[in-house]
């Protein structure tokens, strides 16, 4: 990655600077790293969840938030793999929603939200269940994005219960789109806060843009949230790049429906993989044993 594909951006990396100066405990809280849009097997990504987790400590992430489209399944399994082995990484449970008014990230998900209600109700229904609602890659034209006239709105609400918690300022697959590149500007002058996280769809891109805020754990992202004290940091993905993963989720595509196929015919009890241990069993379900985990939780 050149120095011209690296950008930084947001309002919580010079304060911190500044308050390293000080020497004073209450001020040297360190600095969260968080990739908050990571998709796996489950959805439209080609990695699992035990490579993405690797991938994630070895790159020295403190939390990452698995969001695969219209399901969390992935990311709950991801949770309990990180919990149960007591890995020193977070995962948090997140999903991105296709609305009628562009795709949204919600994190802190306890069930899942089904796709093409509108953007606000969306917003509403994450909020509802204590989740944080991310817009995500908005303002290109597309139908996958947030155009800028329906985040206005948005914010023009009177109820803040459709208000978003913040917007992506930074998504490494739309960065080179001269329409996002207006995203921190927008963000800032609505006063909300801008992320950024990888949307990986492959376990080495985790990481590849993240979200930097003052805490100790994933949860203080909800304080930065509010406070709109977030930095960021991240490289645009090459066209090249786009393009090579699309082939590569296309032949993930064909094996899925082949492994779908089979597993009919066969009547075996199998599917397609979808990321996880217990992924390929139908019906589908975590497998905690061949996780390597207790078969209950521990609290």
């Amino acid at each position: 990655m050149s120095d011209e594909e690296k950008v930084r951006g947001g309002a919580a990396a010079q304060p911190a600077e500044s308050a390293a100066a000080t020497g004073t405990e209450a001020d040297q809280a360190r600095l969260v790293r968080m990739d908050p849009h990571i998709h796996t097997l489950a959805s439209d990504g080609i990695s699992d969840v035990e490579t993405i987790l690797a991938s994630a400590m070895a790159k020295g992430l403190d939390a990452i938030a698995i969001a695969d489209h219209e399901r969390i399944d992935a990311a709950v399994a991801a949770r309990e793999m990180a919990l149960g082995r007591g890995l020193p990484i977070e995962v948090v449970v997140g999903e991105e929603i296709s609305t009628r008014g562009g795709h949204l990230v919600g994190l802190w998900m306890r069930k899942r939200i089904r796709p093409w209600h509108s953007l606000r109700d969306s917003i509403a229904m994450i909020h509802e269940q204590g989740g944080v609602a991310i817009i995500a890659h908005p303002l290109p034209p597309y139908p996958l994005c947030a155009s800028e006239r329906s985040i206005r709105r948005l914010m023009d609400e009177a109820d803040p219960i459709f208000h978003p918690d913040g917007l992506e300022g930074f998504n490494p697959t739309t960065a080179r789109m001269r329409w996002s590149r207006k995203a921190p500007a927008l963000a800032e002058e609505l006063g909300i806060a801008a992320v950024a996280g990888s949307d990986a769809h492959c376990a080495d891109k985790v990481g590849g843009a993240v979200t930097i805020f003052r805490g100790r754990s994933a949860e203080d992202l909800r304080a930065a949230l509010a406070a709109r004290d977030t930095a960021w940091e991240g490289g645009a993905y090459t066209w090249q790049e786009q393009l090579q993963m699309f082939g590569r989720q296309q032949r993930k595509n064909a094996a899925a429906v082949r492994d779908e196929l089979r597993g009919k015919i066969l009547r075996d009890g199998t599917g397609r993989d979808l990321g996880y241990p217990g992924g390929r069993e139908r019906p589908v379900h975590f497998d905690r044993v061949a996780a390597g985990l207790p078969t209950e939780r521990r609290s």
